[in-house]
Parts: structure tokens; C-alpha cells; sequence
């Protein structure tokens, strides 16, 4: 999937991938994170 120049909403989870780890991803893909957050689903 081509991320580069795209904006992304990145919902993480509390006890699995935190919303600022996704991110850091993405952005080193080329995409630009608009909304971070990091839920807790119980």
C-alpha cells in the first residue's frame, strides 16, 4: 500500500500498539497523521 502523501486517523490500543507508535510508522512511510489517539477496549 503507497502511504506517501496520504493523511491518516490512527486509533491505537492501550494494552496492544499505542496510537504514537503507529504513527511514527506511518509518517517514516511518507503519510501525514492527522488525529492520534490511544483507546482503552475493555
Amino acid at each position: 500500500m503507497e502511504l506517501k502523501g496520504k493523511k491518516v486517523i490512527i486509533l491505537g490500543e492501550r494494552d496492544g500498539v499505542q496510537g504514537p507508535a503507529i504513527a511514527a510508522c506511518v509518517t517514516s512511510a511518507g503519510a501525514e497523521p492527522v488525529l492520534v489517539q490511544t483507546q482503552c477496549f475493555v
